[in-house]
Parts: C-alpha cells; structure tokens; sequence
C-alpha cells in the first residue's frame, strides 16, 4: 500500500540570515505585531541563529531509519518542512521524481489541534498542488499523545530529571509539565487540552508522582487574544509563593529540545528560578528515546498491515487514522460535530 515514509516538521533557520524569513513564513497571515516577531527573532539570535530542530529531525531520521531496516521494512524516509528548507513542496517534487505514489506521513506533533494536525495536511495538500499531477498521496499516521511508546520515552527522561532532585526532597518536587500555549479560539475547537491533560497524568502515574501540573508556553500572539494559560513563569512564580523549593520542568507537549525549550525554559524558566532561589530540572523530550524510535516502526506497520491491534494507554483509547473533514477547524471555522471530536 505504501512505498515511502514522509516526516513532516515545522522547520527552523539553520543560519542568522535564514531567521527573519523563516519566521515571516511562521507568521504570514497571522496578526503577530511586528515587534514580538523582532523580539522572537532575537531568541534565535542568541544560539547564533540556527534552530537545533533540523539537526534533531537528521537524527530522528538516522533512528528510525535503522529501525526499520532492524526489522526488514525496506521504506525510504523523506523530509519536508512546513516553514523552511527542506520544504514540503521540494521534497514532494522529489518524491515524485523517485517514483513514490503513496506515502505514510508522521507528524512531528503529539496532540490533535489546528496548528499541530490540520494545518500539516493542509500545507501538504498545497505542495501536491504546486507539484501537480502525479504528486504523491500522503496519509497521516495517528495521533500519539496516549500510545506506550511515546509516555514511556517522556517518563523515562521525567524520571532522569527527578533522579537529580535530592533524595529527601524527591517526594515534595513538582513535576510541571508544559506544552505549546495556543488561541483560546484554536482549543475550543479541537482535543488539544485533553490530550495533554491526559498525557501528563499518564506519565504522573508511571512516576507514582502525582504532585504536578500543566503549564503553557512561547505564547506569541497578539496581547488582547486570549491564549491558553496559566505561563510557565507566573506558574514557576506560584510554586515559590507556595513554598516550593525543587521543579521539574517536563515539556511534554514537544518531541524535539528545539529553540523553544532551549529559550522559553532553559534560559528564561531556568533564570527565574535562579532569581527565586528555587532548583530547576529539566527532562529531556523524547527526541530519539528508543522507544519513541519503536512506537513511530509500530505506528507504520499497524497502517502497511492494517493491524487491529492499536496499543493507547488512558481512557481515551488510540485516535482515529482517516481525520474527519470537520476535525481540529482553524479559528473562526465551526465544527460540525462540536468541539471535542
């Protein structure tokens, strides 16, 4: 049914100059001030300009490729981004040219939500229109908020962060796990707060630490739009006033330690801990965890096999593999079935 792999990621500049372009491809249409663009900019400035993403996505690609060669699925993997080189429409165009007619498409975002599911199809359907008739089918591989593999990669980098809490604080530590703040306007009209709700309590459980909570982050829309909060900051401000002395941060609404993490927690997090006198920790995402490597093999062969066996831990059960037309509606578009599809 399938004769090529398609991971498909947000993109980040891999030079100073690339950064302004890219973040006006991040921002095109979308009513960003031009000043937090400048001020987000100047993020990636202090890591000499270039995002760790696309290094991360190459060695994600490097694992999995070994791992479906470890056990004999012979599909190529390809690359495409939706904001900068490698970008969707030339890697499509080159699919193409090598022959390939269907592709399954893993999306590197964990959680069902405008930005994080519809958006990638909808930047896929527009690069096989720029490639035009013989661009590849590209199928989505499912949401994986709640699948073993991807709990089990973030619990073991969570438990490597409490690891580093001394022994007889251990206990009283407050694991804080954050995500990707989003319009309140785009939650309303997917599953995004559940499933990191559900995700965090998951992992909470396997720690047997149930002293946690979600926090948002990198929030950069315009100041009068309502976005998801309580900010990782004002929370870090809340457990301090509240007594307390250990956190650590799991980021568990990420797969890669891309500028976002390395900016928003381990430079501005870190240094408000520092001013309040409280220990930072930071798990790890499950970049290319083994097992986060063996769930994306097990995610492919339950589609080139149409397996029914479809492992999802939690209440929830796995999500669906075909997206309904109305599922995850940018902000303004009503869905037609409410919006917790």
């Amino acid at each position: 049914m399938y004769d090529a792999i398609l991971l498909v990621s947000f993109g980040g500049p891999e030079k100073p100059d690339d950064v302004l372009p890219f973040l006006e491809n991040v921002l095109r249409g979308k009513p960003v001030p031009r000043e937090r663009l400048l001020e987000v900019a100047e993020h990636y400035q202090h890591f000499g300009g270039r995002s760790p993403i696309n290094d991360q996505n190459r060695a994600l690609i490097a694992a999995l490729e070994t791992e479906l060669r470890a056990h004999g699925i012979s599909l190529p993997v390809y690359w495409g981004n939706r904001n900068w080189h490698p970008l969707l429409a030339d890697t499509l165009s080159r699919m193409k040219s090598d022959g390939v007619q269907r592709a399954l498409g893993f999306f590197t975002s964990a959680y069902s939500s405008y930005s994080g599911c519809r958006q990638y199809r909808e930047d896929i359907a527009a690069a096989q229109r720029l490639v035009g008739e013989g661009a590849p089918q590209v199928d989505k591989i499912r949401a994986f908020y709640n699948h073993p593999g991807f709990i089990e990669a973030v619990t073991s980098h969570a438990a490597e962060a409490l690891a580093q809490v001394p022994t007889e604080h251990r206990s009283s530590a407050r694991l804080l796990f954050t995500a990707h703040s989003i319009p309140m306007t785009m939650a309303a009209t997917s599953r995004y707060v559940e499933q990191l709700e559900e995700a965090s309590r998951l992992v909470a459980e396997a720690l047997a630490h149930p002293n946690h909570r979600l926090a948002y982050q990198s929030r950069s829309g315009s100041p009068s739009q309502p976005w998801l909060a309580p900010d990782i900051l004002e929370v870090i401000e809340e457990e301090h006033s509240c007594g307390a002395k250990d956190l650590v941060l799991v980021p568990i609404g990420f797969v890669s330690d891309h500028i976002e993490i390395v900016f928003d927690l381990d430079t501005q997090a870190r240094e408000r801990c520092r001013e309040l006198g409280v220990s930072y920790q930071r798990a790890r995402t499950a970049g290319t965890h083994p097992r986060f490597v063996s769930m994306i093999r097990e995610l492919i062969v339950e589609r080139i096999t149409a397996s029914p066996f479809r492992p999802a831990l939690g209440c929830y059960g796995p999500s669906h593999d075909v997206c309904p037309v109305d599922c995850c509606p940018a902000p303004g578009m009503p869905s037609v079935t409410g919006p917790n599809r």
